[in-house]
């Protein structure tokens, strides 16, 4: 059975609104190694990931979830990142407020909130996932 066209077949991006654009730019380039490129964002590619399952997620929560407490916000960023327990030693060096470290079926994570009260999901995913 061949699958119907005009459908979605992936997370293009995430784009958002800021009070502080170069700040911001500056925070992520700082704390997450994120160095924006000519127009302003950053492009991933998958063929640069070294984890051969790489997916990305689209997960609608119910309005009541805590799960992205303490933003206030009505979105959360994921992340994923090579090295967990480095980026997170060198946040905590960089004074931003990391959570520890958690370790699921999926991978490691941990939790920040940038400048914008943005909560941002770190991900490391699992060798194995």
């Amino acid at each position: 059975m061949s699958e119907a066209k005009g459908r979605v077949i992936g997370l293009g991006g995430i784009f958002f609104k800021c009070r502080d654009m170069d700040g911001l730019l500056d925070w992520y380039r700082r704390n997450l190694g994120i160095d924006p490129e000519e127009w302003g964002g950053k492009a991933f590619y998958w063929r640069d990931d070294p984890h051969v399952k790489g997916f990305s997620v689209w997960g609608p929560f119910q309005e009541q979830t805590e799960y992205f407490r303490p933003s206030d916000k009505r979105f959360m960023i994921n992340l994923r990142v090579d090295d967990l327990r480095a980026l997170a030693a060198r946040l905590r060096e960089q004074g931003q407020d990391v959570t520890d470290v958690e370790e699921h079926a999926e991978g490691l994570f941990a939790w920040i909130l940038d400048p914008e009260g943005i909560k941002i999901e770190l991900w490391q995913q699992a060798e194995d996932y």
